[in-house]
């Protein structure tokens, strides 16, 4: 998983520095996210609410039917609108701090479509791709002359031109955030044999347990869990309660812990040597008693003895100590 590492955008070029209302928009942008990290939560939002994973167990963008695919601009837009709490523009999407601003979506980097209504004005145009995990998010004043100097025009069927942009003149873009780390979908990323034996059981609780008992230390969403179990009450596949079956209790059997994002469950995952879940996050690690033979390997200490995480290869000795409640 790519770390969220959000650079500031202190090193981002200004495309046309002399835009008084594209430097208002900018100025108010970064100062309400200046880190990216909510703009980046809303694509990692809308890509999942296209997948649909609860009710479709999808889990790549080429599973998407084509006006899925079409709608997602459409989606980009009111979600970053309810987020960000824009104005509704007069002619644009949006009003930001007072300037019309039009919002665009692409998967590919550059696909920008822009409308001959857009024409003169500011969008917002945005990219993520979830293959990469990387995101972009940038202004441009849709300038006709500088649109058509490489040859860009297109047509769409029967209506008005269309213009777009291409790798040549990417730079008329001024960039908020470029290449920034998208939070990484996990089913998207496992290797072939992995994912095929996650998915493999038809029980929604089977795969959850299967996903937990094939990946180790690795931060897994909320949202794989929900995509696995395909049902509302998904968070109960991994409760530790009198249901055996359920991942938690099932696989503590085999030497396995499934730390959550609670104060005490993060201690456990960090003694341990991490990694460490995040908020609506879960990490599974084999483990067994800690021996003299284990060396220097970070250990915690659970029910009365020190344990060290293993690796799937390793023999757990014993069943897993059970977590703590709080």
């Amino acid at each position: 998983m790519l770390p969220l590492d959000f650079s500031a955008a202190s090193n981002i070029s200004h495309a046309d520095i002399g835009d008084e209302e594209l430097q208002t928009v900018r100025d108010h942008l970064l100062g309400a996210d200046p880190q990216g990290e909510a703009f980046a939560a809303v694509l990692r939002h809308t890509i999942d609410q296209l997948l649909d994973g609860e009710n479709t167990g999808r889990y790549d963008w080429k599973q998407l039917h084509k006006t899925e695919k079409t709608h997602a601009g459409t989606l980009v837009e009111i979600n970053l609108q309810r987020r960000f709490d824009f104005a509704d523009g007069v002619d644009m999407d949006y009003r930001i701090a007072g300037v019309e601003v039009d919002c665009k979506y692409s998967q590919d980097l550059g696909g920008w479509m822009i409308p001959p209504e857009a024409m003169g004005e500011i969008c917002l145009v945005v990219w993520a791709d979830d293959r990469r995990s990387r995101w972009s998010a940038g202004l441009l004043r849709a300038d006709r002359n500088k649109l058509t100097q490489n040859g860009s025009v297109t047509r769409k069927g029967n209506r008005d031109h269309k213009y777009r942009l291409n790798k040549s003149n990417l730079n008329l873009v001024t960039w908020l955030w470029h290449q920034q780390p998208l939070r990484e979908n996990l089913l998207l990323h496992l290797d072939a044999a992995t994912r095929d034996a996650v998915y493999a059981p038809k029980s929604g609780q089977k795969r959850v347990n299967e996903l937990f008992r094939q990946v180790l230390r690795r931060r897994i969403d909320r949202n794989v869990v929900r995509t696995l179990a395909q049902q509302h009450d998904y968070m109960a596949r991994v409760r530790d309660d009198k249901q055996e079956t359920r991942a938690r209790p099932a696989l503590r059997k085999e030497g396995i812990i499934i730390p959550g994002d609670s104060r005490s469950h993060r201690e456990v995952a960090r003694a341990l040597g991490g990694p460490v879940p995040e908020k609506g996050e879960f990490v599974s690690f084999k483990v067994t008693p800690a021996e003299p033979h284990h060396g220097g390997r970070p250990s915690v200490e659970l029910d009365g003895r020190r344990w060290v995480a293993i690796s799937t290869d390793e023999l757990a000795e014993t069943p897993a100590p059970k977590l703590p409640s709080r």
